[in-house]
């Protein structure tokens, strides 16, 4: 169940079988949300922490007005809310936005692994330091990239982290999003989004068709993002 972790920890440093034992038991279930349930709500006291074995999952913030903001994709592999364990709460929400499955971690047996686990605790820190790193990284895009290059910068960024967990075919990648919600994960309008991913499409870059990206030149599509994926930190070391 948590394979796609394992291959994210595995990618930055080594991971004895040890710790692998003890991640997988520090899992205590599995749950199924709908598509479109949000199942964390800002404020809520939490026990337990997330990670996303299968699907897609966002977290937003409403504004009285009724519109949303989406502030950062996970794939599966991510721990959606390892930050809830010192924290408590949220000051966000969080919704899955297509059918998805949920691997739960409770509160007390986190706080065993940083009691007994050094190391392991330092790469599951690496986790919540990462989700910091690309959040950055989408406030960038939402204060000063263009349109094209916010679409541009999000199918790179995709299909780096979903390549790293074995979920992309060559040059393509499923990514069952609709343009509204492509929209409000990139602070554009539903029309804007549908223009510029026409413009890319034209030029040859990528298709974006029948939930599927298809990536027709990396190099130009790496070069309109002005994408330099450091940010994301795969470089393999002792943590």
């Amino acid at each position: 169940m948590i394979e796609k972790l394992l291959l994210k920890l595995r990618l930055r440093d080594e991971l004895s079988d040890s710790e692998e034992a003890v991640l997988r038991g520090a899992m205590s279930h599995t749950v199924d949300h709908t598509q479109g349930r949000t199942f964390i709500r800002s404020g809520m006291e939490l026990t337990t922490s997330n990670l996303l074995i299968d699907g897609l999952v966002c977290r937003y913030k409403d504004l009285a007005d009724g519109s949303r903001q989406m502030l950062e994709l996970h794939v599966p592999g991510d721990f959606i809310d390892l930050h809830s364990f010192p924290l408590k709460r949220l000051d966000h929400n969080v919704m899955a936005l297509v059918p998805s499955t949920i691997g739960v971690f409770p509160h007390e047996r986190l706080q065993a692994i940083t009691q007994d686990e050094p190391h392991l605790s330092r790469l599951l820190w690496l986790s919540t330091l990462l989700d910091a790193s690309i959040h950055r990284e989408w406030l960038l895009s939402l204060g000063r990239r263009s349109a094209i290059q916010r679409l541009a910068h999000l199918f790179c960024e995709l299909y780096i982290r979903l390549g790293i967990v074995k979920l992309t075919q060559q040059t393509s990648y499923r990514l069952p999003l609709t343009q509204s919600q492509i929209s409000e994960l990139k602070g554009l309008t539903p029309v804007h989004v549908n223009r510029t991913l026409k413009e890319l499409r034209e030029q040859g870059i990528v298709t974006f068709r029948s939930d599927t990206v298809s990536i027709h030149d990396w190099t130009r599509l790496q070069a309109v993002a002005e994408f330099d994926p450091a940010y994301l930190f795969m470089e393999k070391r002792p943590r």
